[in-house]
């Protein structure tokens, strides 16, 4: 990928981002204060490939860590629209190789013949979605942002078009004709805000995640990084943060707090190779404890 011409779609897997076209000055205004230790302003985007590439490490540093950060989710609008021509990527049907390759990157599963079945338009529905469920639960909110991703990443859903985000809402327990009168009204209003907090902040990709004390930013981890720059970049905020172990009691116990699983988010979170969760997830498939839903780059485990 040229950092000269970035197209925002042609996530650069060596360095886990999805960068912007245009670059932004930098600034520390408006951090929020938290009750929490840790505040971590989390840009990204529903259709971001590299965001869902960071998907294990972000589980388990809630897992570990969540009694010390708060996350505030915010709203990158990847993809306005198809009018450029950039980084060899000019129409949705170039996205579609190109996400197969990141998804084996990553072994997180993707297929990308979404973009060559129903593409997208533009992320901005999207975005604008999550904020309308941000204002009325957030934590919601998170779950309906994973729901997303796994109808858009795993069953080629254009979740851009209404019909998927209203069934994703629902399933995420959101009331979704309130969703939709928000989504009509203030939501856009506040997607617009993220958008110019994050040229503020000098974001220019996604993942970005800035780690601060509530006052000032101390860390920015940009891209896919390995757990452990995630961990670094906390404990560098709150030296005093304790991990919390998780009680692995029995095989399947992460999916009592995670309903949905790939292998790499079970071998990440739990420190074993990804060989090792595959096997014990089949093994719980074949028991009858889990589903599965194989797609041509990888499986979902979800709890029965």
């Amino acid at each position: 990928m040229s950092n000269n011409n970035p197209n925002p779609l042609l996530c650069d897997p060596e360095t886990g981002v999805c960068e912007m076209p245009q670059t932004a000055p930098t600034g520390t205004a408006g951090i929020i204060p938290t009750t929490k230790p840790v505040k971590v302003i989390y840009y990204t985007d529903p259709i971001c490939s590299s965001c869902w590439g960071i998907e294990p490490q972000l589980r388990k540093l809630k897992l570990e860590y969540g009694a010390y950060i708060d996350i505030d989710y915010r709203m990158g609008g990847l993809l306005p629209d198809w009018s450029y021509n950039s980084g060899g990527i000019s129409k949705p049907a170039d996205v579609a190789h190109h996400w197969d390759e990141v998804s084996l990157y990553y072994e997180m599963p993707i297929d990308g013949d979404v973009w060559l079945e129903d593409p997208l338009d533009s992320s901005y529905p999207a975005c604008i979605a999550l904020k309308a469920a941000q204002m009325q639960d957030k934590a919601k909110a998170v779950t309906f942002m994973r729901i997303l991703r796994e109808k858009l990443f795993l069953d080629k859903q254009n979740i851009a078009k209404w019909p998927a985000i209203a069934q994703a809402a629902t399933e995420a327990g959101l009331d979704a004709q309130q969703l939709k009168t928000d989504f009509e009204g203030p939501a856009k209003k506040l997607f617009e805000e993220d958008l110019a907090y994050g040229r503020t902040l000098g974001v220019r990709g996604f993942p970005t995640l800035f780690f601060s004390d509530g006052k000032d930013i101390k860390n920015t981890v940009y891209g896919s990084k390995p757990y452990e720059q995630f961990e670094q970049a906390l404990l560098a905020v709150y030296p005093q943060a304790k991990k919390t172990a998780f009680n692995n009691t029995t095989p399947l116990a992460l999916f009592n707090v995670f309903p949905s699983l790939t292998a790499k988010e079970y071998a990440v979170i739990l420190e074993t190779g990804v060989n090792d969760a595959k096997t014990t997830l089949e093994k719980a498939c074949n028991d009858g404890l889990l589903t599965k839903q194989t797609i041509k780059t990888g499986t979902m485990y979800r709890k029965k």
